[in-house]
């Protein structure tokens, strides 16, 4: 609760166990944790959530199979033994995904590619995912769009993720279980106090507040080194390495549910992805940068680069007129001093500065799919040192919207519930289109009934999208502005045309007056 402090002029405050600033997947991820051990949570962030690198990922749940030329065993062994346990929490928004690595004796050789899927297979243990195993190119159907030159494949599994909407889900989770999440809401400053910090909040058009917390959090991801010198005034030895990861969208390249991942001669890899049904995801770049992480955007390079490592294997040439959209990410990588900034580390480092009172954790580097493992670790360690007895708790955790038991009674494998559950759906509301029944199956799971409940779907503002939805993103979802929903909340704006995507900022404009609505600026 929002208390006044003495004075007139006296911004307004309020209290808390612990302030979390940034809502990218680390923020987010702990704010949930600690909020479901009993913690009184505060979550700021400065822009949308997930406005930057954390939706602007490959989208993939994975161990990362490259990682093991940089024996980065630890690593991959902890992503791999996350990979299930986050497939089975959220089975709508995340799903098992085959990829196809087609042999090129030029790169690595067979017995170094076998070794390298057998520690893939085995680092962690598999429940139901399936193993890898040798394609014959010229007989698999995801030999067809290749050149006829690859004849030979490797085949392994890992997963996809909807990466926006995890973002979402983890606060939604967390404001469930008391968080209080402060979107469009930037931490000017954040001072040493008694019993603490005292933080400067500045909201987007609004007054300042001010928030008394026992401990901070700063999981400003590429921002995280800025936080701690210019507007907390700590000095730390850590350091980031800024590297921009960019995407291409096209027109769908192939018709099956496999995934490619070519090797390059620059011994880096790309992916092939099957997106939004209609299109084929390709990514992603490595390049350092040293800007500011905002600003960061595709190059004609880099829309080069990836046209040319995909048509070193398709056999129909990937050329830049072919792109439809594009979207860059800046990572916050743990500086390792590695010399290629693809071989920087992506693991994380959780740093305390125990020098002075107030306790402050700042987190350093990580990838999408140890999120929930690091969240874990950074509440274990802030309750032991704010002297609370709270056990983890979210290693069989489900997300909003995971719980699928009311419509498909006990759930067997993720990926088949969810057939099931769109099945069920189906049944029970038939005078739904299919499209929007698939859509919002796959966006909301079990909280659609939120929406089916809401007394009819309003007006169609754009193809396929209705005012229901907009109103629930508004009131569930912290959606502020068209380019939220289009692009994070859902991926609508690569389906809807320029009029459509205007109809749709029309309606915030119209029916949300006080928010400044904002156009895709951020996409290419």
């Amino acid at each position: 609760m929002i208390q006044p402090v003495k004075g007139a002029a006296a911004a307004p405050t309020m209290s808390c166990d612990v302030l979390v600033v940034g809502g990218g997947i680390n923020g987010v991820g702990i704010a949930r944790d600690l909020a479901g051990r009993g913690l009184k949570v505060v979550l700021c962030e400065q822009d949308d959530l997930g406005r930057h690198t954390s939706s602007a990922s490959t989208k993939l749940i994975h161990g990362g199979l490259r990682y093991l030329e940089y024996y980065e065993f630890g690593l991959v062994r902890k992503a791999l033994a996350e990979r299930e346990r986050l497939l089975r929490s959220a089975p709508h928004i995340m799903w098992p995904l085959r990829f196809v690595m087609p042999h090129d004796a030029s790169m690595r050789p067979v017995w170094m590619v076998r070794i390298g899927l057998f520690l893939y297979d085995h680092l962690a243990k598999r429940e139901w995912l399936p193993a890898s195993t040798t394609l014959d190119l010229r007989r698999h159907a995801t030999g067809a769009p290749l050149k006829p030159e690859y004849t030979r494949g490797f085949e392994y599994s890992d997963g996809w993720v909807d990466d926006a909407r995890l973002v979402v889900l983890n606060a939604v989770d967390a404001a469930a279980r008391g968080a209080t999440i402060l979107t469009r809401c930037r931490c000017e400053r954040a001072e040493r106090s008694a019993g603490g910090w005292l933080a400067t909040l500045q909201p987007a058009g609004g007054e300042p507040l001010q928030v008394r917390a026992r401990a901070l959090v700063n999981a400003a991801g590429p921002w995280t080194g800025e936080f701690l010198r210019d507007r907390a005034g700590v000095k730390s030895a850590r350091s980031l390495r800024l590297v921009k990861g960019s995407h291409i969208v096209v027109k769908k390249i192939f018709d099956h549910d496999h995934a490619y991942i070519f090797q390059n001669p620059d011994k880096r890899i790309i992916f092939a992805i099957p997106y939004e049904g209609d299109f084929t995801l390709i990514g992603t770049t490595d390049v350092e940068i040293s800007g500011a992480p905002d600003s960061a955007r595709i190059d004609d390079d880099e829309i080069g680069y990836l046209c040319d490592q995909a048509s070193r294997y398709f056999a129909k040439p990937v050329r830049p007129a072919d792109v439809v959209w594009s979207y860059s990410g800046v990572r916050p990588l743990l500086d390792d001093d590695s010399g290629d900034a693809s071989a920087v580390t992506r693991d994380y480092l959780l740093e305390f500065d125990e020098d002075r009172a107030g306790c402050l954790l700042s987190v350093w580097g990580g990838k999408l799919t140890t999120f929930r493992k690091l969240a874990e670790e950074a509440a274990d360690r802030l309750v032991q040192r704010l002297g609370v007895q709270a056990p983890a708790w979210t290693e069989s955790a489900l997300f909003p919207g995971g719980d699928l038991s009311d419509w498909i009674g006990k759930p067997q494998r993720p990926d088949q519930d969810m057939l099931r559950f769109i099945a069920a759906l189906a049944e029970r509301q038939p005078q739904l289109p299919q499209a929007l029944r698939t859509r919002w199956a796959r966006a909301y799971g079990s909280r659609l009934l939120m929406l089916l409940q809401a007394g009819g779907l309003g007006a169609e503002v754009a193809p396929g999208l209705f005012e229901v939805e907009l109103e629930y993103l508004y009131q569930h979802e912290w959606a502020r502005s068209a380019e939220d929903v289009l692009w994070r909340r859902s991926k609508l704006g690569l389906h809807l045309d320029a009029a459509a995507r205007d109809a749709v900022a029309g309606w915030w404009a119209a029916r949300h007056p006080d928010i400044k609505n904002q156009q895709e600026t951020s996409w290419s």
